[in-house]
């Protein structure tokens, strides 16, 4: 069996490194020119997540290269300590640059795997036997199964199911992000502000420091100047806003999408399947990394033990309910860094301080690891020249 990918960020690779255990051929095809190692910080948090990158046999260099991120504090206008939040409630157990684990996973994979950058799949034609695939570059090429996990913006997903406005669920934000020079005073910590509608961020951890806008707004579209949408946001906000304006201004990296999420109800259709973001995707909030890595797990799996329409099927079985349940931190997520009025900023910070007290961190961290972990995995046996 020859599987062809549609993606090199974290899902592609998480699906490839199981595949070719299971000894199944794999090509990985990645529009951008090379590997990204670009991206905020993603986190793992809860049983499923850790159990699958130990059986990944990678959770030790997971852990050696975590942001070691501290403590988030909300501050006014005049940079007062308002509310803060341990660094569990943001960071999870173990949180990494998304960059730096698409790279460790390519290093993982790359010796068993074709990789194709800078091309993408235009093309899908399904056969008796396979799909007929066809790329930007005007090459083509057959493959017995196809995987999406190409995004939020999959371009799989659009071949094969019709236009992403059918299946995205705007929540009303907006963000967006860029790295910057270190911020004075910061060292592993975040500092947020909030005036209503409107929040700005910058984080600090050991391995980068960036900033951060969530704003509410209607659904604008297609954005053609993101970063004049941004400054138009914030034009009136106080604290150290100017100052990360004329930052982004000068940046090239910088990252900008609606908080959406992605609502479909089949996961595949014939031959092509998708697999993370691309098939229950959200912007932030939705531990849609973790859930990328289990759920890459268990699909491979599935192949490994059965025809792919047995295979398809057992996966959104196993899947379906854990990933709509992750979604769902996805739709809350504007609301909660950028509250719509002063009144629901200030029980949200009334919240902040609530988590922090010892009493209740616990509690709370157990709210947010049952859902990343409300899923039983498989034991899926590797051939017995891998154990």
């Amino acid at each position: 069996m020859h599987i062809l990918i549609s993606g090199a960020g974290v899902a592609g690779p998480a699906v490839a490194f199981w595949l070719q255990r299971y000894g199944i051929e794999t090509t990985i095809v990645e529009r951008a020119p090379k590997l990204r190692v670009d991206g905020f910080a993603v986190d793992f948090r809860g049983s499923a997540h850790l159990a699958v990158l130990s059986r990944m046999g990678i959770l030790d260099e997971v852990r050696a290269i975590q942001t070691n991120m501290g403590t988030q504090t909300v501050v006014s206008a005049s940079g007062e300590p308002l509310a803060s939040l341990p660094p569990e409630f943001m960071s999870g157990e173990v949180e990494v640059l998304r960059g730096e684990l698409s790279a460790l996973l390519h290093e993982h994979t790359k010796d068993h795997t074709e990789y194709i950058f800078g091309d993408h799949v235009t093309g899908l034609h399904e056969t008796t036997s396979g799909v007929d695939v066809e790329f930007a570059s005007g090459s083509s090429g057959r493959y017995d199964l196809v995987i999406g996990a190409d995004g939020l913006h999959s371009g799989v997903r659009a071949l094969t199911f019709g236009p992403e406005s059918r299946f995205r669920r705007y929540h009303g934000y907006y963000l967006a992000g860029f790295p910057m020079d270190e911020f004075p005073g910061l060292v592993n910590a975040g500092l947020m502000y909030n005036e209503p509608g409107r929040g700005v961020a910058v984080s600090s951890n050991a391995r980068m420091t960036d900033a951060l806008f969530v704003f509410h707004s209607p659904d604008l579209g297609r954005v053609a100047d993101p970063k004049r949408v941004v400054a138009d946001a914030y034009a009136n906000v106080g604290w150290e806003t100017p100052r990360l304006l004329d930052e982004m201004w000068r940046t090239e990296d910088l990252y900008f999408d609606s908080i959406s999420t992605v609502h479909l109800d089949r996961f595949s259709t014939g031959r092509v399947v998708l697999l993370g973001d691309a098939g229950y995707g959200g912007t932030c909030g939705g531990m849609g990394t973790g859930a990328a890595i289990v759920c890459a797990y268990v699909l491979a799996g599935e192949l490994a033990r059965a025809d792919y329409r047995t295979a398809f099927a057992r996966y959104e079985s196993l899947v379906r309910s854990y990933v709509t349940g992750c979604q769902k931190g996805a739709g809350r997520a504007g609301g909660f860094l950028a509250p719509r009025t002063s009144a629901q900023i200030r029980r949200r910070d009334r919240t902040y301080k609530l988590l922090s007290k010892p009493l209740l961190t616990g509690f709370f961290n157990k709210l947010t690891t049952r859902t990343a972990s409300a899923i039983s995995l498989p034991d899926y046996r590797l051939p017995a020249d891998v154990r």
